[in-house]
């Protein structure tokens, strides 16, 4: 059985998505969402295979709730009653595209090319999908509380490992993310963010001191007053990065 959540802040979208889905018997709708933040937390707490994922809805897109997804992610179908400019690029692997209003024909096609995809392949492809949007501005969904909470890349300060989850920190706030530090590295922009350690990356507009310590090894100082270690390794690289 494939378990599905349903992602779209029009709740008739949501309900025409249902009833079409009953046709095929493999197919059962365990949860839904109207909001990027709601969608997180369903997927995290149902482990669902397939998402329908909106591409346009307040506060993020779906192609940003699927970024926020830790590995392995479920299987994705992007849906969107808009433009057609990105059609060409969400048709990769198991990764597929749905132009509202949704016909029979092309749902029945879409969910046969999920049956036998696995998993991976919607991994690569969103990586893919995302290494396409850099020039986009970022967001990141976090955890505060019992909370989801969008936060603009331009507000976050650093991201730190702790005890086997990632921690987002702002200039007042922390949060907390699934992603591991390693999958934040490969989607965050080289220009803005730097892993200072194996346990630290920071933005580096926010670095108000640079400091140098005993054996090549360092620390910045930021401008929320927070001071964050930086390895040997990445000294060199930091220093040229703000300016030499």
């Amino acid at each position: 059985m494939i378990q599905t959540v349903l992602v779209d802040d029009e709740e008739l979208a949501r309900e025409r998505l249902k009833q079409l889905l009953r046709a095929f018997e493999d197919v059962e709708v365990v949860g839904e969402a109207a909001d990027g933040e709601e969608a997180i937390e369903k997927i995290l707490d149902l482990h669902p295979d397939l998402v329908f994922l909106d591409i346009q809805m307040p506060g993020c897109s779906g192609m940003e709730v699927a970024e926020s997804l830790p590995s392995p992610r479920p299987r994705v179908i992007f849906c969107t009653a808009f433009d057609q400019y990105a059609i060409d690029a969400f048709e990769l692997h198991a990764v597929d595209y749905l132009l509202k209003p949704i016909n029979r024909a092309r749902l029945a096609k879409a969910i046969e090319r999920v049956r036998g995809a696995p998993p991976y392949e919607t991994d690569a492809a969103i990586e893919k999908l995302s290494q396409g949007e850099k020039g986009k501005p970022r967001r990141f969904l976090a955890k505060r509380g019992n909370k989801f909470r969008v936060i603009p890349e331009d507000e976050v300060f650093y991201f730190a490992s702790e005890d086997g989850l990632t921690k987002l920190c702002t200039r007042e706030h922390e949060y907390w993310m699934q992603l591991t530090l390693s999958d934040l590295e490969k989607r965050l922009d080289p220009s803005v963010f730097l892993r200072v350690s194996r346990a630290a990356i920071v933005n580096l507009n926010v670095v108000e001191e640079l400091q140098h310590l005993v054996g090549g090894y360092g620390a910045v100082v930021l401008k929320n007053g927070a001071r964050i270690e930086v390895s040997r390794r990445r000294m060199k690289e930091l220093v040229a990065l703000l300016g030499g």
